[in-house]
């Protein structure tokens, strides 16, 4: 093992503060369903956003997307086919949905990473991968002093496809079927602050129709 994951696995006090923190603020409010907690913190809430909401996201996610990239020197042909873009921070909508995020979760608003919009078309996937930064790679030292570790993973559904389009756990044997207006939320560490594999995923193929959801990824510190 390389000393960088050696030094991985050791894990962050601050992370695993942040762990702590906001499983206890979720596992507190009515609204919030437990899909996993333990070796794999896995949340979800129904409802979150208004179907008026959703539409309106999507049409910006129209306006903005352009094919997904991954991490320079990670690229893999044909390992996310999607289209992705982030969304104005300024528009009026997006500062909703953001403040209400980390609202839900007690989390500083300075830690969270731009609202992120992703549309998947029938075969469209992303295949899987960890949202947590590997510290061996080229990439961390670019991403280590824009807020360091990504801590917790909060995505919403905006719509249903027809058909595929879940969110696929493997190492944690679950699977997530897209639900319009529901946000999915998972913490990407473990209870040391180290990150977790088992929060491996997928964005499995669509089938039919089209797959909208925004995403929104939390830093262990200030992001910027």
């Amino acid at each position: 093992m390389s000393a960088a994951k050696a030094k991985e696995k050791l894990g962050s006090g601050r992370l695993a503060h942040i762990s702590k923190s906001v499983r206890k603020k979720l596992l507190r409010h009515e609204r919030v369903e437990v899909v996993s907690s333990g070796l794999l913190d896995l949340y979800i809430v129904q409802g979150f956003m208004t179907e008026r909401e959703c539409a309106d996201l999507i049409s910006l996610i129209d306006a903005t997307s352009r094919p997904s990239t991954l991490y320079q020197d990670t690229e893999i042909k044909g390992f996310r086919t999607s289209y992705s873009g982030d969304l104005d921070p300024n528009h009026p909508l997006v500062q909703i949905i953001e403040g209400r995020i980390c609202n839900l979760m007690g989390v500083d608003k300075r830690c969270g990473e731009t609202l992120q919009g992703q549309r998947y078309a029938i075969g469209q996937q992303f295949k899987p991968h960890h949202d947590y930064f590997h510290t061996n790679q080229a990439y961390w030292q670019k991403e280590k002093p824009r807020g360091g570790q990504r801590s917790w993973t909060a995505m919403i559904y905006l719509n249903e496809p027809e058909g595929g389009g879940e969110t696929n756990f493997p190492n944690a044997g679950m699977c997530v079927s897209p639900r319009t207006a529901m946000l999915v939320l998972w913490n990407n560490m473990d209870e040391m602050g180290a990150p977790n594999e088992l929060t491996l995923h997928e964005g499995c193929p669509v089938t039919a129709g089209t797959k909208y959801i925004v995403t929104k990824w939390f830093r262990e510190h200030f992001w910027g």
